[in-house]
């Protein structure tokens, strides 16, 4: 084969390759291009699943939040009927220590009574040994 030959089939194969490449070409930008609608429908749908599941888990908090709230509620509820217990027994308590307080009150003007009652028979038996004493002494004096 003479260069010539080689030339003209190269030529040949060359004139082919050109007239496939705008084929081939277009071929590969469809391809891209379906390639790429496929890409963004995925893309898409992920995005759509994407804000479901945030919708789903926001869902989830509220009702999570929305619960705890409730139980807070409950809880606040639960603290305010044992403090308002506390307070009955409080109250209850100070009633009773009152109570002994009044009581102890009385027995101390009790108390008190006996006390000036038995100062008052001492003085009276004391003046009364004085009285004697007064008597007696009297007596001498005049006897001597």
């Amino acid at each position: 084969m003479t260069t010539e030959e080689r030339l003209l089939k190269l030529e040949g194969i060359v004139e082919a390759v050109v007239r496939l490449l705008p084929e081939r070409i277009t071929s590969l930008e469809n391809r891209l291009e379906a390639f790429r609608q496929e890409l963004k429908g995925e893309i898409q749908g992920l995005r759509q699943e994407l804000k479901g599941e945030i919708q789903a888990l926001q869902e989830e908090v509220r009702g999570e939040v929305n619960s705890l709230r409730g139980e807070m509620a409950s809880l606040r509820g639960e603290v305010r009927e044992e403090i308002a217990s506390l307070r009955g027994e409080v109250r209850k308590e100070i009633a009773s220590l009152r109570g002994e307080m009044n009581t102890l009150r009385g027995e101390m003007a009790t108390l008190r009574q006996e006390v000036k009652a038995e100062i008052n028979t001492a003085f009276n038996r004391a003046m009364l040994v004085f009285t004697g004493l007064a008597v007696i002494l009297g007596l001498l004096t005049f006897l001597r």
